[in-house]
């Protein structure tokens, strides 16, 4: 059964209600996101290291870092929050209209890359490259999110989707829903991508099963499954490179 988290402002306010928390200033310096993006890079952080960096301060007694988690995880991740209205951030607790519009323009910048020119998308070449493009979302997701990267002829991103929230198994999975969108998109191939919310990225029987369903499945349709990328905590698994549904 896949259980979907409801985004209502309603919901996200009142989940999101106030609790201590330890401050971002008492962090040690390693750990302030601002200070991680500037010694490791941004792809080096959470989403929700991401979005406390667009919010700048939190509310009082929970640290910014603790509130952007609350909120990218009640929203069901980046994808739950690109869909939450301006006017639902805003009442969040702590989210003033500056802050919902600084998190909205980011987002609405994130999707706009994904429908650049050609020339200008991100391309699939390794595993490697999929964890880069959503290792920081999915691996703080707590439950299991399944999306499927559309790819052109030449391996160039042409659209993500989500299309599964909940447990991802071969009882649930339908490939029709699966290639539903590199049909749509006149995709040749995809990548499938999901996550385990446990943190260990190790491939159960289950994602073998999963997979080879829907290699067998996208294969009938002219669609090349070139992998299935499982996410745990900031590590990865390609099931392709371990021979596991291919």
């Amino acid at each position: 059964m896949v259980h979907r988290l409801a985004v209502g402002s309603q919901n996200i306010a009142e989940q999101m209600k106030p609790r201590y928390t330890a401050l971002i200033r008492d962090l040690p310096s390693g750990e302030r996101p601002r200070e991680r993006l500037r010694e490791l890079g941004p792809a080096a952080l959470s989403s929700s290291e991401l979005v406390a960096i667009l919010l700048r301060t939190g509310r009082q007694g929970e640290s910014v870092l603790n509130m952007s988690a609350s909120l990218v995880s009640r929203s069901g991740g980046l994808a739950g929050l690109a869909r939450v209205s301006f006017s639902e951030l805003c009442q969040v607790d702590g989210i003033s209209e500056a802050k919902a519009s600084q998190v909205l323009a980011a987002l609405e910048l994130g999707r706009r890359m994904v429908s650049l020119h050609s020339e200008d998308r991100p391309v699939i070449a390794t595993p490697r490259d999929v964890m880069n493009l959503l290792g920081a979302d999915m691996s703080t997701l707590d439950q299991e999110h399944l999306r499927v990267i559309c790819l052109s002829t030449k391996n160039e991103v042409k659209a993500i989707h989500q299309v599964y929230v909940g447990n991802v198994n071969a009882s649930i999975v339908r490939v029709s829903e699966i290639v539903r969108p590199a049909i749509r998109d006149n995709c040749p191939s995809i990548v499938v991508v999901h996550n385990h919310p446990s943190g260990d990225p190790t491939p159960s029987p289950e994602d073998a099963a999963v997979t080879t369903q829907i290699r067998e499945g996208a294969a009938l349709l002219d669609i090349e499954l070139l992998d299935h990328i499982v996410i745990g905590g900031n590590s990865y698994a390609s099931m392709k490179e371990r021979g596991l549904g291919f």
